[in-house]
């Protein structure tokens, strides 16, 4: 019964933060969230540092994620040391891939690539959860199963993404295609449920000049895609059945990132079909042969003690500083600027 309410608590919860976004976040005044004053320019005005929604959402869908791996991992009776260094390990390697990957397939230096980072995710997990068992195991005797870990962190991974398709939102960038340019069933499909983004800061009016233009709601698909992957998932996971959770997880999202990048309009590599599809294909191809050959798990899931983990101190810190980390990261915007005047209301004094 617990494991069940978990699932619809968790669909009602991504449902209602999806459906908000999509009707609020394409609007012009949901892409900064604050400028601060910088530097002082000749004229008496203020040269800003922007800090964006993008940000916030993206610092939402670390924690969101990271809070459901450390739910399930725990749920296994994995320690917090056994979470903790995974979780390190793995932001550790895919954050910085993110911006890594960006430059060397977009060539640019100001952007960062979930893509990329997913490609290093899904095929370094399984050798980092390896290593950090080896050693949970030399240190504490622990055991930690590997199938049913990589199935939470798989889920964790696509609700996160899920999620974090608000900040593109917001932003205005990984954009659909224009509605008059796509085959009659498409328009037919999204005609009633595009996208129209507005502001000159957007990436898509920018980059292509699409603002105020019906664009196929690529963003909105991706979240509805990877989260419904994720309660899938869950249901497995409860389940304990581990391997299937974990192919399920890493198909479903791979597969539909190649699939939807034909939606897309913004710029991703050279060639029909880009890098980032190909790297999708290969992280897809790779969760087979685990699937197949990884030993199954007869691992137990008590999900009250994966939610009584998140209450420990360590834990709350571990969030709170990794928001803060992910916002000051992806949030300040590096492609926009401010010019910040400041006086005083006479009528008040």
């Amino acid at each position: 019964m617990a494991a069940a309410l978990f699932v619809v608590g968790f669909c009602l919860l991504t449902g209602a933060m999806l459906c908000w976004g999509f009707c609020h976040l394409p609007c012009e005044k949901w892409q900064f969230l604050a400028s601060l004053p910088s530097v002082r320019q000749p004229d008496g005005c203020w040269r800003g540092i922007n800090l964006t929604y993008y940000g916030f959402f993206n610092a939402n869908a670390y924690v969101l994620a990271t809070a459901l791996g450390i739910c399930l991992l725990a749920a296994l009776g994995i320690p917090f040391a056994g979470f903790f260094w995974i979780v390190t390990a793995l932001l550790g390697v895919c954050v910085p891939a993110s911006k890594l990957i960006a430059r060397l397939v977009e060539k640019k230096k100001y952007t960062f690539s979930v893509g990329g980072a997913a490609f290093v995710g899904i095929l370094g997990g399984p050798v980092l959860v390896w290593g950090v068992g080896r050693v949970l195991w030399a240190e504490m005797g622990v055991e930690l199963p590997l199938a049913a870990s990589l199935a939470a962190l798989a889920i964790a991974y696509a609700v996160g993404e899920g999620v974090g398709r608000l900040a593109c939102i917001s932003f205005g960038c990984c954009y659909g295609k224009p509605l008059a340019q796509t085959h009659p069933l498409v328009r037919r499909l999204f005609g009633n449920c595009c996208f129209v983004f507005q502001g000159a800061t957007k990436k898509i009016a920018f980059a292509d000049g699409l603002d105020g233009e019906p664009v196929v709601p690529v963003q909105a698909l991706t979240a509805i895609v990877y989260c419904a992957a994720a309660a899938v998932g869950l249901a497995l996971f409860f389940g304990q059945w581990y391997r299937a959770a974990f192919l399920e997880a890493v198909m479903i999202t791979q597969l539909w990132r190649f699939f939807s990048e034909f939606l897309r309009a913004d710029y991703r590599g050279a060639g029909r079909i880009s890098k980032y599809q190909t790297m999708s294909l290969v992280a897809a191809g790779s969760a087979v042969p685990f699937a197949l050959f990884c030993p199954p798990s007869a691992a137990a899931v008590d999900i009250l003690a994966g939610l009584r983990s998140l209450w420990q101190p360590g834990v709350l810190v571990l969030m709170q500083a990794l928001w803060l980390f992910a916002f000051l990261y992806t949030g300040r915007s590096q492609v926009t600027g401010a010019r910040i005047h400041f006086h005083v209301l006479q009528d008040r004094i």
